[in-house]
């Protein structure tokens, strides 16, 4: 295999991989603090891709629709908590699940009436339509190395913000133990508030990166949420650390496998039936690759025993 292949592929992965944590990150996050397993995650992905393909198409400036994209996403999830999700927080997770799928269906259907049911396309922004060549002889598009360097930067933001922060503090001790965290004189309601606008402002964030590469279309969420719950389970519902580690595996096993699992067979397989059976491997490796690591760790790579 051409190494140049190789090289691209892994860094489709890491792409992938990043834009996969920055959902996962903030649905860990609300899991670890609230308890609150969150359908709807995925549909705040599709409100800031959303914004940001009006935005950037009305003024021509993708940093316009990243600005704006980001903030609306988060003022969209504040209202969502404080109006329904602050009545599920005692419910069990059966009440959850089937309170924010219902979320889904109201903002697809939001998201129909406002936008329309036609797809909406973004341009890579003028400044990253080129490509940069990492090694030499080696060029890359430069949009898909920007979002790996923002997951990069964001991950790292969140280590800082999570280690070495009161915020952070909170959020640990709240994962940790909610009710000493009240008991203290914390605002809790507030606390899950800023956690989950948080959240919605990641999910937005990874909504704005992957549009121009995507169609911006209503439902475009539920794509990403699967994967997304794949990640956290992997890493560990509750950690920032597993979210980036389960994200950069699943990225990469989804990526190499769809590319390289039906060359590799074609060398036991006649071709047709290769790309057959391995299209259908590859659509199978992370899923495989997530009962492996529940095998080996049930709590996940970084999962709290009583998480």
């Amino acid at each position: 295999m051409p190494t140049l292949l190789v090289l691209e592929q892994i860094l489709n992965g890491l792409q992938l991989g990043f834009t996969l944590f920055l959902m996962a990150a903030g649905l860990t996050l609300v899991f670890g603090i609230m308890g609150l397993i969150n359908l709807a995650h995925g549909s705040l992905y599709m409100i800031g891709a959303f914004v940001a393909a009006s935005v950037t198409g009305a003024t021509g400036s993708f940093l316009l629709g990243l600005l704006a994209a980001v903030p609306a996403a988060a003022l969209v999830g504040v209202a969502i908590e404080m109006i329904a999700l602050r009545r599920l927080y005692d419910r069990d997770h059966l009440d959850q699940v089937l309170a924010t799928f219902g979320l889904i269906l109201f903002l697809n259907e939001l998201a129909s009436i406002l936008w329309g049911a036609r797809p909406l396309f973004m341009d890579v922004p003028s400044w990253l339509a080129g490509t940069v060549e990492i090694l030499p002889g080696v060029p890359y598009p430069a949009y898909r190395l920007a979002m790996i360097l923002v997951g990069a930067l964001v991950a790292v933001l969140l280590y800082l913000l999570i280690a070495h922060t009161r915020l952070g503090m909170l959020i640990r001790a709240g994962a940790t133990n909610r009710a000493m965290v009240g008991a203290l004189g914390i605002n809790v309601a507030r606390l899950y508030t800023l956690v989950f606008a948080l959240g919605a402002g990641l999910a937005a964030l990874a909504g704005v990166m992957a549009g121009p590469i995507l169609s911006v279309q209503v439902g475009m969420g539920e794509q990403i949420l699967i994967l997304t719950f794949v990640v956290v389970v992997i890493g560990g519902l509750g950690s920032i650390k597993g979210a980036l580690v389960g994200a950069l595996l699943v990225g990469l096993v989804d990526t190499l496998g769809r590319v390289f699992l039906p060359v590799l067979l074609r060398i036991v397989l006649p071709p047709a039936n290769a790309d057959s059976v391995g299209a259908s491997l590859a659509s199978m490796a992370i899923y495989i690759l997530m009962a492996v690591v529940l095998a080996w760790r049930p709590n996940g790579l970084f999962g709290r025993a009583h998480a």
